[in-house]
């Protein structure tokens, strides 16, 4: 250990490499539940390309496990630390470089804030989509790491749709340049792809060229009121077989909107099952919310309230946006599962879901970016109780176990870490498995990057 901190240090500026236990113990893990988590050798906090290669050197020379960690938001201990690793966190590499409104890209490094890099696009009359709910803390290196999505995926996709080129450190300290800057291109193999939703398994991401759209209009949102989730998943798919583009189309099931009423008093019935709120940043976006309010109606919604204006518009998204929080209040811990499934197959999922909080008797709350059927059910328990505990994993299970006999998969865009990775091998099969781990021989055939993630 000695000779690592001495290497490390030799090419890096002061104040760069913490190796204070009580510090570097901070470092170990993200926000999941029930992932483990070794103690690292190190933290780095390089703020170069050249340093990260200095730092990527040195763990090949000494064979030392390298963990990259963003701003540790993640939901599946993709970057949990492994034990005796290089905790190598680019938050310090945070210049957005350049943003070009006439080749609508912007090249960042990849400790740039979402949020940030969103306002200062916007100054520019441009808009970049992608908008995790962590938005305010989580990095854009993160959300290439994971292929995060957010409130928006439904018309405007997620991460990876956004991700022309990017600077990458390999496993030996060589630095690769994938993808382009322009607005088309197929020259090679896809790699710029192929790290997105790697969670730094086969490269560390130092930088990234970003595509932009022009700034869309405000959007307006109502929400509707249903008896059940049934009906509430009815809207959904008569609301994208009718061809609409919604901006935003979330689903709230009974126990999320109760606790959001509990915790911000927001007048919510409690005969309220589902809530759905649905926004368009259309030109006409009053006739795009009267369409999809008769939809509603006549998939049985017993209320549709549509926004009058942008503020009023934020209110109605305020609950939507409280829904995790809410849900925290319940119990000491929440599990958060990321299960996506067809449109199609969404009631029979939050209907499963509910029969599984039933069977292991405790209080799931699901909130779910219903246009892309992507479910979030969280799992509400007390660490301290083993029993629960016990319970809150296998319902956990249980729950990705149903997503994937719908046809749907076990995440939709909070990764596969450590939580999950038993679950990616049944989802992708033997032959699948064995060409993804060939992929990561390739890239890191030391297998010192992130260790013990994904596979």
């Amino acid at each position: 250990m000695a000779e690592l901190h001495a290497r490390l240090r030799a090419g890096l500026p002061d104040g760069a490499v913490l190796t204070d236990p009580d510090v570097t113990a901070s470092y170990a893990h993200d926000m999941a539940s029930f992932c483990t988590a070794g103690t690292p050798a190190a933290v780095v906090l390089p703020r170069t390309v050249e340093q990260v290669r200095h730092v990527m050197r040195t763990a090949t020379a000494l064979r030392v496990p390298v963990v990259p960690q963003g701003a540790r938001t993640g939901l599946s201990g993709g970057a949990n630390a492994a034990e005796g690793c290089v905790v190598l966190s680019l938050v310090k590499m945070d210049r957005i470089l350049e943003i070009d409104p006439v080749d609508r890209i912007a090249v960042v490094e990849p400790g740039v804030v979402n949020a940030v890099l969103s306002r200062a696009v916007a100054e520019r009359g441009l808009y970049y989509p992608p908008d995790p709910s962590s938005w305010e803390t989580c990095t854009i290196g993160g959300n290439i790491g994971t292929a995060s999505g957010g409130l928006c995926c439904v018309k405007y996709g997620v991460t990876a749709e956004y991700v022309l080129g990017l600077d990458v450190v390999l496993a030996d300290g060589r630095l690769l340049r994938t993808g382009r800057r322009t607005a088309k291109g197929v020259a090679g193999y896809d790699l710029t792809r192929l790290f997105v939703g790697s969670e730094g398994s086969l490269g560390i991401v130092v930088g990234a060229v970003l595509a932009l759209k022009p700034r869309p209009p405000v959007q307006l949102a109502l929400a509707a009121e249903f008896p059940s989730t049934a009906a509430a998943c009815e809207a959904v798919c008569a609301i994208m077989a009718a061809g609409h583009t919604p901006s935003l189309l979330e689903l709230m099931d009974r126990t999320t909107v109760r606790a959001v009423n509990r915790l911000a008093h927001m007048g919510l019935p409690d005969s309220t099952e589902a809530l759905l709120l649905c926004a368009f940043d259309t030109a006409d976006p009053v006739a795009d919310l009267a369409a999809v309010g008769e939809l509603c109606t006549a998939a049985g919604a017993t209320e549709v309230v549509p926004a009058a204006d942008p503020a009023e518009s934020e209110l109605l998204l305020q609950a939507r946006r409280l829904s995790l929080t809410a849900l925290e209040t319940i119990r000491p811990a929440t599990m958060i599962d990321d299960v996506c499934v067809p449109r199609t197959k969404l009631a029979a999922m939050l209907d499963g879901t509910a029969a599984i909080a039933e069977k292991y008797r405790l209080t799931v709350g699901v909130c779910a970016h219903a246009g892309d059927g992507n479910t979030h059910p969280v799992v509400c328990f007390d660490p301290a109780d083993e029993d629960e505990s016990r319970r809150a994993r296998e319902s956990f299970d249980e729950i990705m176990a149903l997503g994937l006999s719908l046809g749907g998969t076990i995440t939709g865009e909070h990764g596969v870490g450590v939580l999950k990775k038993e679950w990616l091998a049944r989802e992708l099969g033997p032959v699948g498995v064995e060409l993804q781990r060939g992929i990561k021989r390739t890239f890191d055939p030391l297998g010192l990057l992130n260790p013990g993630k994904l596979f």
